[in-house]
Formats: C-alpha cells, sequence, structure tokens
C-alpha cells in the first residue's frame, strides 16, 4: 500500500501520493502555468520555490489562475 496524504485543493478534498510537489500538482490542475498564482495554508508560495515544496497532509491548497475580460 503507498502512503498517501489529504489535501484540500480549493475547497475540494483529494488524496495524493505522499511526497507530492507544488509544481506536480499544479500541472495536473491546470492547463497552463502563465497568470497562475498558488497559496499554501493561507500563505502564497512563490513559483520559484513551487519544485521544492512538498505538500503535507491536511494542507490547504488554492491555486488561482487570472482571466482576462472587462
Amino acid at each position: 500500500m503507498n502512503p498517501s496524504i489529504t489535501v484540500s485543493v480549493n475547497g475540494e478534498r483529494c488524496e495524493l501520493p505522499a511526497g507530492r510537489r507544488l509544481d506536480a500538482l499544479v500541472a495536473e490542475r491546470s492547463p497552463s502555468r502563465s497568470g497562475v498564482a498558488v497559496a499554501v495554508d493561507g500563505e502564497v508560495v512563490p513559483r520559484a520555490s513551487w519544485p521544492e515544496t512538498v505538500l503535507a497532509d491536511g494542507a490547504e491548497i488554492e491555486i488561482l489562475t487570472a482571466v482576462q475580460g472587462g
């Protein structure tokens, strides 16, 4: 059995493999990395830190995408 963690992504609880990094989650959830911002537990994570940010059990993640329009 593979270890897993439970996190919240944009308010939706989901199970992920333990050791999942933020950049992999964003790649799965967002079709484009352009115009994307991410917060983990209420703190914005700079894009340069995504590959080294390992998600913890119980983390609350918000993936936000800028939308053009008027």
